[in-house]
């Protein structure tokens, strides 16, 4: 019994000490700022634009012959709930592409590119309060989305789709869900208006954003003569046809791509700023 009510007091002081520092820091941030505005339902619109990475099974380390650097933009919304989170929520697109003319594994001479849409819903943490309204506030996010793998290889002057030729024998998810971390730096330029750099790296439960994974398949289980030659381009390149069970990709490690934005946050507010305009812009004589 005396254990159970020593819990029950170290509960309540734990309690009463962790509200004590929330109302603390309520009071600060409004010292701080002057007028303290409740954060929940702040709300956000979101835009960046700038370049997006690849790494995958045909690229072996930073060539700089091929970066493989494709355009990435991004549009969105935050919704803040406390004073240093946000729910946060995009929807992006990207290009990246690959050529192993240019790696360690040239033999193979296998290349794509692929332009894919994404929607990602997630957290964002910001270094400080909302209302102490910081002039530089970096920030942490993670989230989880879906993206649409669409790789494609070009032969005899075209872009061919390659996820319905099932070039490793394998007939994939074309929606894998993608899990994103990264970190920014938000700067205030004006009452609304915030610029910024964002740098995340997006992580796909999937080895097939680049039509590559595994070994080489049986060319005589393939479904066509243009998903064999897409299977294996050695031959294009004077070699001798790759066998059976050799390595076509490496499936120890999916693959991911790499966003480096510049970013635009413009502040809507919650209903009560905005009826408070409203007043401001339509007054009653």
């Amino acid at each position: 019994m005396r254990s159970e009510l020593y819990l029950k007091y170290a509960v309540l002081n734990a309690l009463i000490l962790v509200f004590s520092f929330l109302t603390a820091q309520e009071a600060a941030a409004q010292n701080r700022s002057g007028k303290y505005i409740n954060p929940f339902g702040v709300m956000s619109v979101t835009a960046g634009v700038g370049v997006a990475y690849y790494m995958g099974d045909l690229s072996d380390g930073v060539n700089m012959k091929h970066l493989g650097l494709g355009p990435s933009i991004s549009v969105g919304g935050l919704y803040r709930l406390t004073e240093h989170v946000s729910a946060r929520g995009e929807l992006r697109f990207y290009k990246v592409s690959a050529d192993q003319k240019y790696s360690k594994n040239a033999q193979n001479n296998l290349s794509f590119k692929t332009f894919n849409p994404d929607i990602n819903l997630g957290i964002q943490a910001e270094l400080f309060s909302f209302n102490s309204q910081p002039r530089v506030n970096p920030y942490l996010f993670g989230g989880l989305g879906f993206t649409l793998l669409n790789p494609k290889a070009k032969i005899d002057g075209e872009w061919v789709n390659l996820a319905p030729l099932t070039t490793e024998g394998v007939k994939y998810k074309r929606l894998p869900l993608v899990f994103t971390a990264g970190i920014g730096v938000s700067i205030k330029t004006t009452e609304r208006l915030s610029l910024g750099l964002e740098l995340c790296n997006n992580f796909i439960n999937s080895d097939y954003l680049d039509d590559v994974s595994t070994v080489y398949p049986n060319p005589d289980h393939l479904p066509s003569d243009l998903a064999r030659r897409l299977s294996d381009r050695s031959p294009e390149i004077g070699l001798d046809p790759r066998q059976p069970g050799w390595n076509r990709g490496s499936a120890k490690n999916k693959d991911s791509y790499l966003f480096l934005q510049v970013r635009g946050t413009y502040s809507i507010g919650n209903r009560m700023q905005a009826k408070e305009r409203r007043k401001t812009r339509c007054p009653k004589f």
